[in-house]
C-alpha cells in the first residue's frame, strides 16, 4: 500500500492550494481518509478527516471554513482544498487512511501514512 501526497508549495497569505493524495494497493472505498500536518518543532496534528460512514467530516478548529476534504473513490484520490491560507498553516502535510467507520474512531485506527508535501505560507 502506498500513499503519496502532492500539491504543496510556497504561497502568500490569503492564497489557495489543493493537496492531492494518490492511493495505490487498496480500494479507497473501504477506508476513512484524513490529512495531518507537522510544523517544525511541533507535534503532528490532525487537520481533517472523512469517514466511510456517510462521508462525515471533521475539521480542526484552526481550519474550519477554510479547508475542505474530499475523495474520489473511482480514482483512489484524496484531496484537501486549502483557501485563505495563513502563515500558521505552514507545515508538512500528510495523508493517512484509517479502518475506522466513524469519524470519532479515525485516529486510533490509522493504518497507512503517506509521504508528506511541504506547504509554506509567507506573510
Amino acid at each position: 500500500v502506498q500513499l503519496q501526497a502532492s500539491g504543496g508549495g510556497l504561497v502568500q497569505a490569503g492564497e489557495s492550494l489543493r493537496l492531492s493524495c494518490v492511493v495505490s494497493g487498496l480500494k479507497l472505498t473501504d477506508y476513512s481518509i484524513g490529512w495531518f500536518r507537522q510544523a517544525p518543532g511541533l507535534e503532528r496534528e490532525g487537520v481533517s478527516c472523512m469517514s466511510t460512514y456517510r462521508q462525515n467530516t471533521y475539521y480542526d478548529d484552526s481550519v474550519k471554513g477554510r479547508f475542505t476534504i474530499s475523495r474520489d473513490n473511482d480514482k483512489n484520490m484524496v484531496y484537501l482544498q486549502m483557501n485563505s491560507l495563513k502563515p500558521e498553516d505552514t507545515a508538512v502535510y500528510y495523508c493517512a487512511m484509517s479502518s475506522a467507520y466513524y469519524v470519532d474512531d479515525y485516529h486510533p485506527n490509522i493504518m497507512y501514512w503517506g509521504k508528506g508535501t511541504q506547504v509554506t505560507v509567507s506573510s
